[in-house]
């Protein structure tokens, strides 16, 4: 009986351990369990809807802040003044950058036809070959672009999955470090009203 219980007990552990090592060594598990963990309503954004004749914050000069997509074509921040940019930094063994991949494409799917918003997805590796293979086995027509410039720590300080959004004048509005749901209402309200703001 006891010889049992002993046996019952160490393949729980067994099952436990084996489970742990799979979170840990394969970033798709992991990926797939702050997924799951979003789906419940973790890892939500923190956004703050402008306020109306707020006062605004001085503008950064992003000018020279530049990325480069496949095509060899160089995308300046400097450029995007009067839209709304959503920079994400991301990497395809990234489990968190996996995870918010999803929430990322639906609100690109929502924006994308919107002359006032721009996407530029940052592979932090800048293999655009890998990152190309993860889109097209997505089903994701996000633009992927690779750093062509410098970028100030302010922006990015190094760490996957980094997101910042930029209002029309070119502040930053949203930093975020870490996973995040960015198809959840809230947010999605929260670059609309970035859309509309004239300040």
């Amino acid at each position: 009986m006891m010889k049992k219980i002993f046996n019952k007990k160490n393949i729980i552990n067994g099952l436990f351990l084996g489970f742990f090592l799979i979170l840990i060594f394969v970033p798709s598990a992991k990926a797939l369990m702050i997924r799951g963990l979003m789906e419940i309503g973790l890892f939500r954004p923190s956004v703050e809807i402008p306020k109306e004749n707020a006062t605004p914050e001085a503008a950064a000069d992003l000018s020279g802040i530049s990325f480069k997509d496949a095509s060899g074509r160089i995308v300046d921040l400097g450029n995007l003044k009067g839209k709304v940019i959503f920079l994400n930094f991301w990497a395809t063994w990234c489990p968190p950058c996996l995870a918010e991949m999803p929430s990322v494409n639906k609100l690109y799917e929502q924006f994308k036809d919107d002359k006032d918003v721009v996407f530029i997805l940052v592979d932090a590796d800048s293999d655009f070959a890998k990152s190309k293979k993860f889109m097209d086995e997505k089903d994701y027509k996000m633009p992927v672009f690779a750093v062509a410039s410098n970028i100030p720590e302010q922006i990015f300080k190094g760490s996957l999955p980094t997101t910042v959004v930029f209002d029309k004048q070119g502040r930053i509005s949203y930093n975020e470090v870490g996973a995040a749901n960015y198809a959840s209402p809230k947010f999605i309200d929260f670059i609309k009203k970035l859309k509309e703001s004239n300040n």
